[in-house]
């Protein structure tokens, strides 16, 4: 029997409202959940994740894991450790079990960087999140130099799913505060598109 999901949506406007949300989301992560964040390179994955970070009160920066595949934050008030794992570079299962992810996966938050397709099996009860950025844009140009700083005015579209009832109850007020809405509800049966997939 498949899990339910719930989808929302929340447009940010610069970093800090990006990491605002992951350190509401991380307030109300606990052990053994499974998050899974996906978006283009330098969508604000690892924005997110910093975010939940503070939320959840661990010890060190968070960073992108890409080049340690897996980094532990531990906790410092009691609560799960956070493990920030990157997943790009995993292309079937026998890579993913050489990240052990799932030997501590009851006890700590799990959030893996380019999950998708590839660690949806270590839980049915997870939060799989999408950073989308805005194509597009107009770059400044100086003589024969192109910058592309400007391009990106920080604006996302942050889509979470939540699939299963580990969720229940919990988003709703968070994505409220965020200024974000529930994207799956009202939606003519067979209809895709009103749950933005």
């Amino acid at each position: 029997m498949s899990q339910p999901i719930a989808s929302y949506a929340v447009e940010t406007n610069d970093a800090d409202q990006t990491r605002a949300l992951g350190e509401d989301l991380g307030r109300v992560l606990a052990a053994g959940d499974l998050v899974m964040l996906s978006g283009g390179l330098g969508a604000g994955k690892t924005t997110l994740t910093q975010g939940i970070g503070v939320g959840m009160g661990v010890r060190g920066r968070v960073a992108s894991p890409t080049f340690i595949v897996a980094r532990v934050h531990p906790n410092l008030g009691g609560g799960p450790d956070l493990i920030h794992a990157d997943a790009y570079r995993i292309t079937d299962l026998n890579d993913l079990e050489t990240l052990d992810l799932d030997s501590s996966l009851d006890e700590a938050v799990t959030v893996v960087e380019w999950g998708d397709g590839k660690t949806e099996a270590m839980s049915e009860e997870r939060l799989a999140i999408e950073v989308r950025r805005a194509s597009g844009g107009q770059a400044q140009r100086d003589g024969d130099v192109i910058d592309l700083e400007h391009m990106d005015d920080g604006r996302r579209r942050i889509v979470l799913r939540a699939h299963g009832h580990r969720w229940d109850g919990i988003l709703e007020d968070i994505v409220a505060a965020h200024g974000g809405t529930r994207i799956d509800q009202d939606a003519p049966e067979g209809d895709e598109s009103a749950t933005d997939e």
